[in-house]
């Protein structure tokens, strides 16, 4: 299926997302739902929307709040949702045309869990080969930290130049990570469940392994596996009110990460053209942050949002190796509170894309269609220093930049679920300078 001509696969993607929005009114006019919110038709049909308020202005429903509408003839009641507990499943799969690499597409799975009681707190993220869990117990407002994440890819991974993967720089690695720490945390306006002020220090235990494939290079040595130790300072804000289906809809957060780390059994490694040494990176110290705001556009009504975000990253760059550069993230824009911090680029196959340093802003335009429905058009522009190969198959990283241009619509499903449909197009940074497209599917069930 990836090997259909770019002009197919795109024509293909259009004719996807025109006809799924021209069939949703008939498909929710029978059997409507909004993640995490449990949809009531009542009796009597209502002449006008609940969102109509005494002042006469449309105002957009909010998560969480009972929301009463009419729509196809049909009267609906969304009661109040408990937004401190929700278990979703998570499925999904992009197309890249032309491939990113040798990679025309990824399937997407994971599943999502948070619990929230008086004095403690649950968050699970899982995808089999990605999985963090984090536990808070709280005194007040001073909170006791658990920390747990994974990566572990079980397939090859390797670097890309000039939009080709070279083989002989494959290597299968992966980390698995405790943090035990404690922080502050303190409730902010609106005061709903996701907002608050947290400042957290961890320590850091943790396991780096790595191991060559049949296609890794003869004179690739790969470094030893290793303990790891390292301090996390994070700091996190989350102001936004969301909307029914959980996107920011007014306000703004801001938050950053600061880790040290030390890799106890290191030594040289790389080949005899380029060797990483063990002084340079044996330790090493990466910042990252990240701001995002969301406006009312004057003039217009709040059925119309303006999106801004700046997420940025630095480290020594002699202290970065594949093993511990940033990885841009792709799908929709993070919304959920403990994934804000992720860089989003439309159009990134998930963690493909390793960076060094990085500058990465979004500009978006959202427009509220349905009250449940929300098309947007996003503008992205990043400034990185990204993974390329030197010296014939070891992983470095070279200045660039590049710019994307995405369209997206996010509503609310059948059977209490979200779709979300992305269409972006890269100019050059993610192929080395070769543009090209992706589309998006995202289907999120809620339980």
């Amino acid at each position: 299926m990836f090997e259909k001509s770019g002009h197919r696969i795109e024509n293909f993607s259009f004719c996807i997302f025109g006809v799924i929005i021209l069939i949703l009114p008939g498909w929710l006019k029978n059997d409507l739902a909004f993640a995490d919110q449990t949809l009531v038709r009542t009796v009597q049909e209502q002449s006008s929307p609940a969102a109509q308020t005494d002042d006469g202005e449309y105002h957009t429903p909010l998560a969480g709040e009972p929301f009463h509408t009419t729509f196809m003839g049909q009267d609906i009641y969304v009661p109040g949702g408990d937004r401190g507990n929700r278990t979703v499943l998570i499925l999904g799969g992009s197309l890249s045309t032309p491939k990113q690499g040798d990679t025309g597409g990824t399937p997407i799975f994971a599943f999502y869990l948070k619990r929230m009681w008086e004095d403690a707190r649950l968050r699970l993220l899982s995808s089999g080969i990605f999985n963090e869990v984090d536990g808070v117990k709280s005194l007040g407002n001073f909170e006791i930290l658990g920390r747990f994440e994974s990566d572990t890819n079980p397939f090859e991974q390797t670097g890309i130049q000039d939009n080709k993967e070279i083989e002989e720089s494959s290597v299968k690695w992966g980390t698995l990570s405790t943090f035990l720490g404690a922080g502050l945390r303190f409730p902010v306006a609106p005061y709903q469940v996701d907002n608050d002020l947290r400042l957290q220090l961890f320590g850091q235990v943790g396991y780096l392994y790595s191991k060559p494939t049949s296609d890794t290079g003869p004179t690739v040595k790969l470094p030893p596996d290793t303990i790891l130790y390292g301090v996390k300072l994070r700091g996190r804000y989350d102001g936004f009110r969301r909307n029914l289906i959980e996107l920011p809809h007014t306000g703004a957060a801001a938050g950053f990460d600061l880790d040290f780390v030390h890799r106890e059994k290191w030594a040289d490694f790389g080949n005899r053209i380029v060797t990483f040494k063990k002084e340079n990176t044996q330790d090493y110290l990466k910042f990252s942050g990240y701001i995002i705001s969301v406006l009312g556009i004057p003039g217009l009504s709040e059925k119309n949002r303006l999106l801004v975000s700046l997420h940025g990253g630095v480290a020594n760059t002699k202290s970065i190796d594949r093993f511990n550069a940033f990885a841009l993230g792709g799908g929709p824009f993070p919304d959920e509170t403990d994934r804000l911090y992720s860089p989003n680029y439309p159009g990134v196959l998930f963690d493909k894309t390793l960076v060094s340093r990085y500058l990465l802003t979004n500009l978006e335009y959202r427009r509220e269609l349905l009250s449940f429905a929300y098309l947007h058009l996003r503008s992205t522009f990043i400034w990185a220093d990204r993974e390329t190969i030197i010296g014939s198959n070891q992983i470095g990283f070279k200045s660039d930049n590049g710019q994307s241009a995405s369209v997206g619509l996010m509503s609310g499903f059948l059977w209490d679920s979200r779709l979300y449909l992305e269409y972006a197009w890269d100019f050059a940074f993610l192929r080395d300078g070769r543009p090209g497209s992706s589309f998006l599917i995202f289907w999120s069930k809620s339980f």
